[in-house]
């Protein structure tokens, strides 16, 4: 028979777990996101930061993380180094994230080193391949990324799932010799990020590789560089521009009768480019990384309430970046609740829990995101590259042609 002291004691103890109970649930996870909705990458970066956004907001409208809030704050950076740096620098003493969702290349390899040392996940938008070597073994690694993840392939290994599509195109068409490949785009880290290796892929696989031609990441008028296009005879050109400039880079292209197959990454095309270009981007070959908003797969019933946060009319048609936001959302989520279940939910916790999946899939994503892979020594999320064709610019419509399965080749790593 209990005592009137071991009664006591008892209901103490279970007043004491309901309160701790009730402050973990009423505990905030604090979130930043640097978002670029205004800036020379706005085009692709309004969509992108919305997905991520509206995902954010999905979580904390079900349930949050059991029942902890993303306290999650954006803002808009206009993909400026700098003012990323100073923004991290302020959340550092005020929001104090532990995780962040990211955005530029520039931005977040200067922010790497930052991200090590206090220990905070860091999600990009930047595919970088010098992101995906966590412990600095590739000697062509700038430095080790222990806190950096992305989702889907790097941008040197969309690039080289493009080549490899080129190369069978070569082939398949009756292409004798060796086909000519060039890559263009700004000098600056994001389209600077897959050069080399591209290249070298290009090489391997017998293309001779011209020299590349800078074109800005603001649109413009680029006849003079579609000319220099045109006298080199280039047969493939790998766009690494973001869509905005690449749509005024294909209608000067146009206007001097140039005949090369373009190629472009994954920021490089989308639903809203083939508008406004119509039937000029016909033909054009680029990178996809998720399920597309017209595909019938099971987890789209799960996006289209996520869109109906900022569209409660359901009637938004959503391009290619939204879904990525959303899948990188949802990854971080999947994430946080397996650092739950063991412990606190920090920067190292997080971390440690993408190490641990395998053909991952965030729930209630299913057939929207790519399965995906992170172990403590390599951030390669995916060696696979989904490769679709621009048929009809008009109608928005597009095909998807190809599917490169890359080898996970050690020298590749962080490169």
């Amino acid at each position: 028979m209990m005592n009137k002291l071991s009664l006591s004691i008892g209901v103490s103890a279970a007043i004491g777990l309901l309160t701790l109970g009730a402050a973990q649930a009423a505990e905030k996870i604090p979130v930043g996101h640097l978002a670029a909705y205004t800036g020379p990458t706005s085009a692709v970066g309004k969509p992108y930061g919305q997905g991520v956004d509206d995902a954010m907001d999905y979580i904390n409208r079900n349930g949050g993380i059991d029942g902890r809030m993303l306290d999650y704050e954006t803002v808009d950076y206009s993909y400026n180094a700098p003012r990323a740096i100073s923004t991290y620098k302020k959340w550092k003493s005020s929001l104090r994230p532990v995780a962040i969702q990211g955005w530029g290349t520039a931005d977040t390899e200067a922010l790497v080193k930052f991200v090590a040392k206090d220990r905070i996940f860091f999600m990009s938008a930047s595919y970088s391949g010098h992101l995906t070597d966590p412990k600095g073994k590739s000697p062509r690694t700038k430095a080790p990324a222990p806190y950096n993840f992305f989702y889907g392939p790097s941008y040197s290994d969309g690039c080289r799932g493009l080549v490899q599509w080129a190369s069978e195109d070569w082939k398949s068409k009756g292409g004798s010799g060796k086909p000519k490949f060039i890559h263009m785009g700004d000098n600056h880290p994001y389209p600077n990020a897959p050069k080399e290796a591209c290249a070298e892929y290009a090489k391997e696989l017998g293309f001779e590789v011209l020299n590349p031609i800078v074109y800005s990441l603001k649109p413009g008028d680029f006849k003079a560089q579609c000319l220099s296009l045109k006298d080199s005879g280039a047969n493939y050109a790998y766009l690494a521009n973001t869509s905005g400039s690449n749509i005024s880079l294909l209608k000067s292209c146009n206007t001097v009768g140039v005949n090369t197959q373009f190629l472009t990454n994954i920021w490089g095309w989308d639903e809203n480019a083939m508008k406004a270009t119509g039937a000029v981007g016909n033909g054009l070959v680029w990178v996809v990384g998720a399920a597309t908003w017209n595909d019938d797969v099971p987890g789209m019933k799960t996006v289209r309430e996520i869109s109906k946060l900022s569209d409660p009319s359901g009637g938004k048609h959503r391009v290619l970046h939204y879904m990525r936001g959303v899948c990188t959302a949802m990854f971080m989520r999947d994430a946080m609740q397996m650092a739950g279940k063991t412990g606190e939910i920090n920067g190292t916790t997080i971390k440690a829990a993408m190490e641990q999946m395998k053909d991952h899939v965030p729930a209630g994503m299913e057939g929207v995101c790519t399965p995906s892979t992170w172990t403590p020594d390599d951030h390669r999320g995916t060696m696979q590259v989904m490769i679709y064709r621009s048929v009809d610019g008009d109608k928005q419509q597009m095909e998807k042609i190809y599917t490169a399965n890359l080898p996970r080749r050690e020298e590749w790593l962080g490169w």
